[in-house]
């Protein structure tokens, strides 16, 4: 199978293309592409939050217990927390995710289980949209597309690493990581009953979902009244090529 290395890189190489062609292409702000791109490098390594004690599971635990007390500020300013109130709960998350999170993964997960999976990539997606509050949508579709780019990077070389291709032959590990179930029944019954949840909180959750081209809204959020010299950071319209003015001499 790929190394730590391998997966790392290629998703880290994957997110600058992503943030980069998402400044290019949507003239989205430097910062949200800079974090999408972030997103998808670290990603990489989360399926392999199955594999023990290690690596990647004391990196990625660790990393994702320091930034999703930051990504879920905008959803605690939309329910009115106060400055203490947030820092409180902020600190409790890491605690929960570096220290809860940690144990329980080494207790009830084995390698190439159902965390080397699709429905686990659909899972990874909707926390990130969950989790990623923000006024327009578009920009929370941004960063959970970046996680499940990132996160099925790593699944895609696990699947090319179990091919032998010096032989022509498949090796015994070839579609455990790109599976829709695995052996344990109640793992799968698990790992689906999460996509269930998940799907349910986003329809249910008070911020607009992103609306498609041609339908009823923009792919812009309501912002208030800028001036032309003011960067729209939550526009995610195409960038115009309007074409350059003649010289005057």
């Amino acid at each position: 199978m790929a190394g730590f290395k391998t997966h790392i890189t290629t998703s880290s190489v994957l997110g600058v293309a992503y943030g980069a062609g998402a400044y290019t292409m949507y003239d989205a702000h430097w910062s949200t592409c800079m974090l999408g791109a972030g997103l998808c490098g670290v990603s990489g390594m989360l399926p392999d939050l199955d594999s023990g004690p290690g690596v990647p599971l004391r990196e990625s635990v660790s990393f994702t217990a320091a930034v999703v007390p930051l990504l879920l500020i905008h959803r605690w300013q939309r329910y009115e927390l106060t400055p203490e109130t947030m820092v409180l709960a902020g600190g409790l998350v890491y605690l929960l995710i570096r220290f809860g999170m940690g144990r329980l993964l080494k207790s009830i997960t084995v390698h190439r289980g159902m965390f080397h999976s699709l429905p686990a990539l659909a899972i990874v997606g909707m926390l990130t949209y969950l989790i990623c509050d923000h006024e327009n949508p578009w920009t929370r579709v941004f960063f959970a597309t970046a996680v499940m780019a990132g996160f099925g990077s790593h699944l895609v070389l696990d699947e090319i690493w179990s091919i032998d291709f010096r032989h022509l032959r498949l090796k015994s590990s070839f579609g455990t990581a790109l599976k829709f179930w695995g052996d344990c029944w109640w793992a799968n019954l698990a790992t689906y009953a999460n996509v269930i949840v998940l799907a349910l909180m986003i329809t249910a959750d008070p911020a607009p979902l992103p609306k498609m081209p041609g339908m009823e809204a923009e792919m812009v959020a309501e912002q208030p009244e800028k001036s032309k010299d003011t960067p729209d950071r939550n526009a995610w319209r195409p960038r115009s090529h309007s074409p350059a003015p003649e010289p005057i001499f």
